[in-house]
């Protein structure tokens, strides 16, 4: 492995193990900063809420900028200020201020994450991304798991503030040698002259074909099915008022799209039924997961009557299959391919959550969670291979966008549909059945994926297109 291959996979994990640190952290800080700042509970809930907003309405815009500017560009730009956001979210005086920077926070956060998985796209062969992809999983899921102890440690020690500086550090390190690097190279190693930025084109050409009012209105359908997503537990159906103008707003994204020259979502992505079938596949599986999760952390302490730290050993299995799973997953898709592997990890998480409905001795429930870290890792390494590995180089930053779009929207769909199930007293059996629905038409999903067969023909195709970059045609820019 080249040094620019592994500064490019070493900034792609930093950067979204920062990410999933963050969010795990601040869950356990959230009620000592409530009391220490005397905030309400909707207003703590905001602090989460502002950020997620502002992160999946800027996602795919931000993974565009990135195709167009540069993918190490964004990331240097995003880690650097995500890093001062978290810095000031730990001086923050009041919960107003707070709020305000988790939206700054969530704003940068969306430019860092497409820039993760755009490098890898650039840096790696089509053929070789599965095991980077592989890593960068396992790491996320390693942080998922001693995020919540890291955090209460801080808390019960320095105090709620220090979980904002943890990330402070690595951010603007990480950043700073991302902005210094020689010539933004990182994500381009060994692509070619096809694969570099453009810098013949002036740069208002540049900007003429950024499609603005596409990103305002997919920022603004996005926000808005975010909120109503948020807010339905709570509403109920009177948000059908919100729903109604999400629709509207999804409606005028869809035919500006079709009539614009220069989409946001180019045709190689949103056209490619092996692409939408794989970020239908991670919306699913985030969905069932997290929304499992949500009725499992009532089941064991209020079913059950487990304490904080009882709950967390029964679910310890979770983490650990997910790490796992993750280098499994690498091996399993050269030789099931991804319509096989994708199927059955699906299957496995629908399993996992039917066992979880009658569980309660501590054998059963970790086997149910375990389970679940096995499926959902395996669709993770698999779901994302297809979507970086089958989209163009040149659109990798929004192919990668949409990915993180997905694992944004399917987590506050999933918990939102179990708190209204369970709400509508069916207890955890209602919202486990219909969870476990989701994850099985998730496998269905996953029957549209490639199998082995096309995989290996793909690689030997890919694998020649990548001894044939330096040729004649590696001279002719890429359409955009």
């Amino acid at each position: 492995m080249t040094v620019h291959r592994r500064l490019a996979l070493t900034a792609s994990v930093v950067g979204a193990v920062i990410v999933a640190l963050d969010g795990t952290a601040l869950t356990v800080a959230q009620p000592a900063l409530q009391r220490a700042l005397g905030a309400s509970f909707a207003q703590v809930q905001w602090t989460s809420t502002g950020y997620l907003i502002a992160v999946a309405s800027l996602l795919v815009f931000s993974g565009r900028l990135g195709d167009r500017y540069g993918h190490q560009r964004l990331f240097a730009v995003g880690m650097l200020g995500f890093g001062a956001a978290s810095a000031g979210i730990g001086l923050a005086s009041g919960i107003g201020w707070m709020i305000g920077l988790r939206v700054v926070q969530g704003v940068f956060g969306a430019l860092l994450q497409p820039a993760t998985l755009g490098m890898l796209r650039a840096a790696y062969p089509p053929d070789r991304l599965r095991k980077p992809i592989a890593v960068r999983t396992a790491a996320i899921g390693v942080a998922a798991a001693v995020g919540p102890v890291v955090g209460g440690a801080l808390v019960a020690g320095p105090g709620w503030r220090s979980v904002f500086f943890l990330n402070v550090a690595p951010a603007v390190v990480l950043g700073g040698l991302a902005l210094c690097g020689p010539g933004h190279r990182w994500a381009m190693a060994g692509q070619g002259p096809r694969q570099l930025p453009s810098r013949q084109a002036p740069k208002q050409t540049l900007a003429a074909r950024l499609d603005v009012p596409g990103a305002l209105l997919l920022a603004l359908t996005l926000a808005g099915l975010v909120h109503t997503l948020v807010a339905l537990p709570d509403a109920g159906w009177t948000t059908a008022g919100e729903a109604g103008a999400v629709l509207v707003a999804a409606a005028a994204f869809v035919r500006h799209e079709r009539r614009t020259a220069s989409p946001l979502l180019p045709p190689d992505v949103v056209g490619s039924a092996t692409v939408g079938s794989a970020l239908g596949i991670l919306v699913a599986a985030s969905a069932a997961l997290h929304g499992t999760l949500f009725v499992g952390a009532y089941v064991l302490q209020y079913t059950l009557g487990l304490d904080a730290f009882q709950s967390a050993l029964r679910s310890l299995p979770l983490a650990v299959m997910m790490v796992a799973a993750a280098p499994a997953g690498a091996v399993l898709l050269p030789r099931a391919g991804a319509r096989r592997t994708t199927v059955t990890a699906m299957a496995v998480l629908a399993l996992g959550i039917l066992l979880l409905i009658r569980a309660s001795g501590t054998l059963a429930l970790c086997a149910g969670f375990g389970l679940l870290g096995a499926g959902f890792g395996t669709v993770m390494v698999a779901a994302t291979h297809v979507v970086v590995r089958h989209s163009a180089v040149e659109s990798a930053g929004v192919a990668g966008g949409a990915k993180q779009t997905a694992m944004n929207v399917g987590p506050t769909l999933g918990v939102a549909a179990a708190t209204v199930l369970m709400g509508a007293g069916g207890g955890r059996a209602l919202p486990l059945v219909v969870l476990a629905s989701v994850a099985v038409a998730g496998a269905a999903v996953g029957g549209l994926l490639p199998g082995r067969a096309a995989g290996a023909v793909d690689d030997l195709c890919d694998t020649a297109d990548d001894l044939g970059d330096a040729g004649p045609r590696s001279s002719v820019p890429a359409r955009r």
